[in-house]
């Protein structure tokens, strides 16, 4: 495997840093050279980008749909091998990543059919009203039009679904602007043939040169350097608060500001009502067990937060939750830095004060390398309170129980919790009613509030919200997941008096997706 940096539809030659892809198992180096960015490379794939903008951005609706569907065809047609290499170079097991190569190619065929339905556009059309008094009304036409060249930054914890071809490259993509890939070091082959099926769907379908590139890189240098070229104009980012929030800042420092997407983790507390803790408790537990350790706890949307009201149901619960976690076999992290970062946080919020350790998992794998250990602790709602360390999302196969005395304390911990992609309410439904003024502060901290479910797993749809007040994300109006991520690669243009034959065809008279507002409205005696 040969993966020089992507850029237009060549393996254009770089500054011949060559690196490595890692198997965390085993930590042993994987077939293959990759070879690091350059400066030369990084402005090779802005400027094609450009052009390519040009004229992606006019190429008629089924055309693109086409082109997103011919990136799913291509991806699905090496799907043996990519699962493969992926399994390799993030220890995630095979089922796992069958299923997230579905996802991914699902998505792909979403936007594909989002655009080729086309009223995404949000097209309102205005009529003029020239008889209108005192002033007339110019005929008004307004749609979204794609903002240009994307920079896109794989994620380490879904090598597929939110990588090369996830979510952010198929959104941009459908909405008309080109994207350009800082490839994850942790996955350097599997983005290699990922961006290889890309650009094989690029040339089959004629689309422009440079609308799509990748570039490899193991540091900084390469992500600060894209995200500051005067020719990005949006930037999306899935991972740690502190790569987030260092990205958003060169954003918005330069001299040109740019919108930067990023999704920054999140703890997505789970609130148990005393009534379903009493009559699940043993139910619960082991839902919960599952869901805190799947993925070895490597999803953003992992269980890291318990809180429930002290009972004798929640002792039953802790119990059975014990003793769940403790025959959870350990499961290969997704790198060693991960690994380390994992060990070295969680060991860390247990020796805080007032932390209790409840269960570890006591089936270790010796032969492999980077181990996760699954953890659960707890601690009292006023120590909670009183600790921000406590507050911090943990990534890995660990969750914090925090137990209240009342009601009222309860929702005083709710009130110090910072913003969430989900919060999970499991409660019988004769007790919901008591519990609304709970639930309310629990819709200002969330993007999505799961009832009687868990958080892990989420569905590629039009209703889905995946994004969050902060810190969860740095932008809450906007989700990273399902049909109206696109919106994050969009602005609106109106059009005013002009002429049918010169208008986009979103905005012509007749045009059935078109939103026409011909209210014959008047001016008030006091304007």
């Amino acid at each position: 495997m040969n993966g020089k940096n992507i850029v237009a539809s060549e393996f254009v030659n770089g500054n011949e840093v060559s690196l490595k892809a890692v198997n965390p198992a085993t930590g042993l180096l994987l077939d293959g050279d990759f070879v690091k960015a350059g400066e030369k490379e990084i402005n090779e794939a802005l400027v094609l980008a450009t052009e390519a903008f040009e004229v992606y951005r006019n190429i008629s609706k089924d055309k693109k749909a086409a082109f997103l569907n011919a990136i799913a065809d291509e991806i699905a047609a090496i799907g043996e091998t990519l699962v493969a290499r992926a399994s390799a170079e993030s220890g995630l097991p095979l089922p796992r990543l069958q299923g997230e190569l579905g996802r991914t190619t699902g998505q792909l065929r979403l936007f594909a059919n989002l655009v080729a339905e086309g009223s995404w556009v949000d097209a309102i059309i205005d009529t003029a009203l020239p008889e209108r008094q005192p002033l007339p009304r110019s005929d008004i036409r307004r749609m979204l039009i794609p903002i240009g060249p994307v920079v896109v930054f794989g994620a380490s914890n879904f090598p597929l679904a939110f990588s090369v071809a996830g979510g952010d490259t198929a959104s941009a993509l459908a909405s008309g602007c080109p994207v350009v890939v800082k490839a994850h070091p942790a996955h350097y082959g599997t983005s290699a043939l990922v961006g290889e099926a890309i650009i094989k769907a690029v040339e089959k379908t004629g689309m422009p040169k440079g609308v799509f590139s990748m570039l490899y890189d193991d540091a900084y240098q390469v992500g600060t350097d894209l995200v500051l070229h005067p020719l990005t104009k949006a930037v999306t980012f899935t991972g740690s608060y502190h790569g987030g929030m260092a990205l958003v800042k060169l954003g918005q420092e330069r001299k040109q500001p740019i919108p930067v997407f990023a999704e920054m983790g999140s703890i997505n507390p789970i609130i148990f009502l005393p009534e379903a803790i009493e009559n699940q408790a043993e139910e619960l537990a082991k839902k919960y067990a599952g869901s805190i350790t799947l993925g070895a706890g490597q999803f953003c949307t992992n269980p890291g937060l318990m809180l429930a009201i002290a009972s004798p149901g929640l002792e039953k619960f802790e119990e059975t939750l014990s003793a769940a976690i403790a025959v959870v076999p350990s499961a290969t992290m997704l790198t060693e830095g991960i690994s380390k970062n994992y060990t070295k946080l969680s060991g860390n919020i247990i020796s805080e004060a007032g932390v209790e350790l409840l269960a570890v998992s006591e089936v270790k794998n010796a032969e492999l390398k980077n181990q996760s250990e699954a953890k659960v602790a707890q601690v009292d709602a006023a120590s909670f309170i009183e600790n921000p360390t406590l507050h911090e999302e943990i990534f890995g196969p660990y969750s914090l129980l925090v137990v209240a005395k009342d009601q009222k304390e309860l929702e005083e911990v709710i009130s110090v919790l910072q913003g969430q992609l989900t919060v999970t309410l499991m409660a019988d439904k004769n007790e919901l009613g008591r519990y609304q003024s709970l639930i309310h502060k629990l819709t200002d901290k969330t993007g999505r509030i799961i009832l009687n479910g868990v958080p892990t797993g989420v569905e590629v749809c039009a209703a889905m919200q995946h994004g969050g007040p902060f810190p969860a994300t740095n932008d809450s109006r906007y989700t990273s997941v399902g049909s109206t991520a696109i919106y994050r690669f969009v602005r609106p243009l109106a059009y005013q008096d002009w002429e049918q034959g010169l208008l986009p065809d979103e905005l012509k008279d007749g045009n059935p997706l078109g939103i026409f507002r011909m209210i014959n409205q008047q001016f008030t005696k006091d304007i």
